[in-house]
């Protein structure tokens, strides 16, 4: 019984210091209206929500869960990580707290803020199932792989997309992006990687990304591979995705990543970091294990375009 009292004080004291941060969005797409979540992340006004709950809208509308509601403007949009950044016309005061994904650990307790199914704001909690996993997802005829995502056991529905994904210190480490199936709740990570992806929207509206095509998780290396190349872990693919610059290249699900650009990779954040601006037509050289044997490959990173 302390148990459950600790752990549901743990739960509504992050639900008290998160829930008034995240408001309730409504977009507008020509004739029809979207609806997400936003988290209040700036004292200027600025909030984070996901690029699909965007889509191609400019404006719209958020309410936060005391009633207040503000117009905002989109400054950017970013696919690839599925992350948007949204301007609010009227002033605010307090906002979330934003942490670093980066220290999470599978188990740890997680709580989801959010307004599912157009609902007021609702809280569930659960803890993180899996670190590292990629989404694939499709928008008409286009493919994009999200990178790094943190799976939760959280529970989420529509609505709850763009919403918090917070410790139990009521920091956010994650933006809620899709419910993968029962039981299963996936997050874009809030680490140093998402803070560049924020500057450049900020600075720039869009960010120019190069993108492989690559889903994967991450897995241990050999022992004998481990000892004579210093790798303990790796990226091993469970999808290709056709046509993709990594299929091109000849990369195959079962290999496992070790490294690209000649830097060692152990989870898809580390490949992620490499596909800015910079990257894009360039040469980049990926060694992976196959089969036993070690296969080197050139892939060349296309520009992520479409939303």
């Amino acid at each position: 019984m302390d148990e459950l009292d600790a752990y549901s004080l743990t739960v509504s004291t992050v639900a008290e210091a998160v829930t008034p941060h995240v408001a309730s969005l409504r977009i507008a797409r020509g004739r029809e209206t979207g609806t997400g979540s936003g988290v209040l992340f700036s004292s200027d006004g600025l909030l984070l929500t996901n690029a699909h709950v965007v889509g191609k809208g400019r404006h719209g509308t958020a309410e936060f869960s005391d009633g207040r509601e503000t117009a905002f403007d989109v400054v950017g949009v970013d696919p690839l990580s599925d992350l948007a950044v949204l301007r609010a016309d009227s002033a605010v005061s307090g906002t979330a707290v934003l942490g670093d994904a980066d220290q999470l650990v599978v188990g740890q307790l997680v709580v989801a803020v959010g307004h599912p199914l157009g609902l007021a704001a609702s809280v569930t909690a659960g803890v993180v199932s899996a670190l590292g996993r990629s989404l694939p997802t499709s928008t008409g005829r286009a493919t994009r792989v999200i990178e790094d995502v943190i799976q939760t056991d959280a529970a989420l529905n529509p609505g709850n997309s763009g919403g918090a994904l917070a410790n139990g210190r009521g920091e956010v480490v994650g933006i809620n992006t899709a419910v993968a199936g029962t039981g299963l709740g996936l997050a874009v990570p809030v680490n140093s990687t998402t803070r560049r992806i924020i500057d450049t929207l900020l600075a720039e509206g869009r960010v120019r990304r190069g993108y492989l095509g690559l889903v994967g998780a991450p897995a241990p290396v050999p022992t004998e591979i481990a000892e004579h190349y210093q790798r303990r872990k790796g990226l091993r693919l469970a999808e290709v995705v056709p046509g993709s610059p990594a299929a091109l290249a000849g990369l195959r699900r079962g290999d496992l990543v070790l490294s690209v650009g000649r830097q060692p990779v152990q989870d898809a954040q580390g490949i992620q970091r490499m596909l800015f601006a910079e990257s894009i037509g360039t040469s980049l050289p990926v060694t992976v294990l196959r089969n036993g044997a070690m296969v080197d490959v050139v892939a060349i990173p296309a520009e992520l375009t479409g939303h």
